[in-house]
C-alpha cells in the first residue's frame, strides 16, 4: 500500500499555539522584565482572539504575579512546567504531518542551530511532552537522528517545500548533506514532492543561517511573499535582490510562476552593542483566521507590512504586536511560537 504523507500548512485550523516563557536561566536574564512584558503583549494578542495557549515555564518558578498582570481571560492559558535553555519554541517544537490520514507529531533534532547555543534541554521538550501527554504520546514520533528546526521550512500544504541551502545544507546540522540527499530524507519524512531551494538571502545579526522564515513565505493560491530591499546604500539589497531575481524563477509542480508579493525590510535596528538586528516581518504567524505579524516601532513600515499580507490573505485579520524586545535575542513572533493542530494536544 503506498503511504501518503502531507506537512500540514501553517493555515488549516489550529488547537493551540506552543510558547515557551522567558526566564533568569535563558539568554533573556538581562531584560528579564522587559521579556515579561513583551509576552505579555504575544500572549495577550492570542487570548484576545480566542486562540489556546499552551506556555512553558520554569519548573517550581512561581509566576502568579505576572499573571495577574494580564488583562485577559486566561481560561485558555494552560501552564506547562518545563526545563528548557531558551524560548524558541518553533526551531524545537513538533513538526506536524499527516500520514494516511492520521496526525503525527515529529519530533526532529535540535542541536541550537548548528551547534551556536545549548541546547540539551529543547532537544527534549517534546518527548517530555509527550511523556505528560501534552503532546499525544500516541502521535508522538522520535525523529532526532534528523536535525530539522521548524523556522527553516515553510509548505502550501500540497507538498511543496521552500527553504534555504545555507540552513540545510549546513555541515553542522547533518553533515552537509547534499540537496539532493536532502531531498530524499524530507520527501520520505514530510512528504513533499517539490522543494524550493533558496540560494541567497541573508539577515544581519540572524543566528539561523538564514531560516525562511526571515525571509520568504508560502500562501495559498501559489503566493510567495518574500522580503525586499529598496535602498542601494543598505547591506542587504545585493543578498536580497539576488533572492528575488531566484524567486522569479522558481515555478509550481505545474509549471507556473508564483505570485511574489515583496514585504518591506523594517528600518535598521541595532542593539547596544551596535550590532544590527535582523528585523523582518516575514516573521508572522499565521492562523486559519489571523496574521500575527511583528511590528517594529516603525508606524509608515509596519502599516505597509500589515496592508502587503492582507493582499495574500484577504480574508485573515492582521494583528500587530510589539517585537521591540523579542527582538533584541535575535528572533521574533513566528520565532516565538509554534501551532499545535487538533487531536495533536490535550486541547
Amino acid at each position: 500500500m503506498a503511504i501518503d504523507i502531507r506537512l500540514l500548512a501553517e493555515w488549516e485550523p489550529q488547537a493551540a499555539i506552543l510558547l515557551a516563557l522567558p526566564h533568569s536561566s535563558t539568554d533573556w536574564s538581562e531584560v528579564l522584565k522587559q521579556a515579561y512584558n513583551q509576552y505579555t503583549k504575544l500572549i495577550e494578542a492570542l487570548l484576545k482572539h480566542n486562540y489556546n495557549v499552551i506556555l512553558l515555564k520554569p519548573e517550581q518558578e512561581d509566576i502568579n504575579d505576572w499573571l495577574k498582570s494580564l488583562s485577559c481571560n486566561q481560561d485558555r492559558l494552560f501552564q506547562v512546567e518545563a526545563t528548557y535553555n531558551d524560548t524558541w519554541t518553533r526551531d524545537y517544537g513538533p513538526i506536524t504531518i499527516r500520514k494516511n490520514g492520521e496526525l503525527r507529531a515529529l519530533d526532529f533534532g535540535f542541536n541550537g542551530w548548528g551547534l551556536k547555543f545549548a541546547a540539551d534541554k529543547d532537544n527534549l521538550i517534546n518527548y517530555n511532552l509527550a511523556v505528560k501527554n501534552i503532546i499525544s504520546s500516541v502521535l508522538y514520533r522520535n525523529n532526532r537522528d534528523f536535525e530539522l528546526e521548524g523556522g527553516s521550512i515553510e509548505t502550501d500544504g500540497q507538498g511543496t517545500l521552500l527553504t534555504t541551502s545555507k540552513c540545510l545544507c549546513s555541515p553542522n546540522r547533518n553533515g552537509g548533506k547534499t540537496k539532493q540527499e536532502l531531498t530524499e530524507i524530507l520527501h520520505k519524512r514530510l512528504g513533499v514532492s517539490h522543494i524550493l531551494w533558496l540560494d541567497y538571502g541573508a539577515l544581519a545579526g540572524d543566528d539561523t543561517d538564514s531560516h525562511i522564515d526571515t525571509l520568504a513565505r508560502m500562501a495559498p493560491d501559489d503566493t510567495i511573499l518574500f522580503v525586499g530591499c529598496r535602498d542601494v546604500q543598505d547591506e542587504h539589497f545585493e543578498e536580497l535582490l539576488k533572492m528575488r531575481a531566484q524567486l522569479t524563477l522558481f515555478r509550481t509542480p505545474e509549471g507556473k510562476p508564483y505570485n511574489l508579493i515583496e514585504l518591506p525590510l523594517p528600518d535598521p535596528i541595532y542593539d547596544s552593542n551596535g550590532m544590527r538586528l535582523p528585523a523582518t516581518y516575514a516573521n508572522y504567524l499565521i492562523t486559519d483566521r489571523h496574521i500575527f505579524m511583528p511590528t517594529y516601532g516603525q508606524p509608515e513600515k509596519d502599516l505597509l507590512a500589515s496592508q502587503t499580507i492582507r493582499i495574500a490573505f484577504p480574508n485573515h485579520q492582521i494583528v500587530g504586536v510589539d517585537c521591540t524586545t523579542l527582538i533584541l535575542q535575535h528572533g521574533s513572533l513566528h520565532c516565538a511560537t509554534m501551532q499545535l493542530y487538533p487531536g495533536e494536544t490535550f486541547i
